[in-house]
């Protein structure tokens, strides 16, 4: 019998290990798979022999739910492009473990790594099958309808939004309060503020996206206009924001400078805005950046988002034993209302390195705001509240190490 080897990579989630412990609970409950090894830190584990077993910690549910209410990566994560050199050493660290099935869980640079095994395995003809399972709270992975993580960083960030609303509506003065949240180029978090909306509550009023260039003058107007009309304006803007000729917004010691995959490292959008504001508008205005806050808040994890995320670790173990290689699982919408999805697997060449941007339909005309199109598309993804565990009031995680 061959065995199998599961690694997570990138920025964290509240779903991740949701999808870690269906592709767990799968292999062990397949006859036809040994063992499951876990890669700690991504793919660099198994480059430099960090791999442990998996199947007696995980012999029973109760580690698996609770791996599932355990935000960020229960293996570890890495930022690490894959490199020709690392390929013939890559396969011989699989071989020595007898490893046939590889996971990747990840978003869309872990997807080039799949992608790049998947093209060496089958050059080389060699018997390894590569799968990879999505995982980003940027919503921003090709063919998938949306991914493990996102669904639970768009309560979180519609929460917050509702939360700081509620904070500044219970003063008189005219205030305007700007919250940044993550999205280089796709502004799918940002666009899940307008979720916070409902019957009492109004914010967020305006919703800036990477998908639109800004113009401050614009923006001024448009706070011009909020204060006329609401005396308190709350504003979401993505921290990718840029002009019209492609130039960020955000002015951040960081600015100009990249991570080790050549992106631009962002930040300082919202005190950008703030200044404006102060300056052009004299009135109150307080810039806040959510930053990293939205990626593992697992206390408001969504239940649709981690019950989908363990369902397509599963299903990703389903898929590679019925011989699907050089793919990655991804959600197909069958219906909104009622929310219904399916389960595929999609060829990881269509996927890798591409990215999904918010569609014109869900954005507003004047480039200020989301559509109903887009809440239909996203309140399914935030319904209901994952089960926790707790102790002494605090929450109980699983982890491999004290940190």
């Amino acid at each position: 019998m061959s065995n199998a080897l599961v690694g997570q990579s990138g920025g964290p989630t509240v779903a991740i290990n949701a999808s870690l412990a269906g592709v767990i609970e799968g292999v062990i409950g397949t006859s036809k798979i040994d063992k499951i090894y876990g890669s700690i830190h991504g793919i660099t584990g198994i480059l430099e022999d960090r791999v442990i077993e998996l199947n007696d910690t995980f012999k029973d549910n109760e580690n698996l739910d609770l791996l599932c209410a355990t935000p960020a990566m229960y293996l570890k994560s890495c930022r690490y492009r894959l490199k020709e050199k690392d390929m013939a050493l890559l396969v011989a660290k699989l071989q020595k473990y007898d490893i046939k099935y590889f996971f990747y869980i990840g978003g869309n640079d872990s997807m080039d790594t799949v992608m790049k095994l998947n093209a060496y395995i089958k050059e080389h003809n060699i018997d390894i099958v590569a799968m990879g399972i999505p995982k980003t709270i940027d919503n921003d992975l090709a063919v998938t309808d949306h991914c493990p993580g996102f669904g639970s960083a768009a309560k979180y960030v519609a929460t917050t939004v509702c939360e700081v609303a509620r904070d500044c509506f219970i003063y008189n003065p005219k205030t305007i309060v700007i919250l940044e949240i993550m999205g280089r180029n796709a502004g799918w978090l940002t666009a899940a503020a307008a979720l916070a909306r409902c019957k009492n509550m109004t914010a967020p009023h305006y919703i800036y996206l990477p998908e639109r260039a800004f113009d401050i003058d614009k923006f001024l107007a448009d706070m011009k206009e909020g204060l006329d009309k609401y005396n308190h304006v709350i504003v979401a803007v993505s921290e990718g924001i840029k002009d019209k000729d492609g130039k960020y917004i955000a002015e951040s010691s960081l600015i100009g400078k990249e991570d080790s995959f050549g992106h631009s490292q962002l930040g300082g959008v919202a005190k950008v805005l703030e200044g404006y504001v102060k300056e052009k508008l004299q009135v109150k205005c307080r810039g806040i950046e959510i930053n990293v806050l939205q990626r593992s808040a697992s206390h408001l994890a969504s239940a649709t988002d981690i019950t989908e995320a363990r369902t397509i670790g599963r299903k990703a173990v389903e898929f590679a034993l019925n011989g699907e290689s050089g793919k990655m699982m991804t959600y197909k919408r069958i219906s909104s209302e009622p929310y219904k999805i399916t389960y595929e697997a999609s060829d990881i060449n269509g996927i890798a390195n591409a990215e999904k941007t918010v569609p014109d339909e869900y954005i507003n005309d004047k480039g200020n705001n989301v559509t109903n199109e887009f809440i239909k598309y996203a309140r399914p993804l935030i319904i209901g509240q994952a089960k926790q565990y707790e102790k002494n009031g605090m929450p109980v995680h699983l982890s491999l190490y004290k940190g």
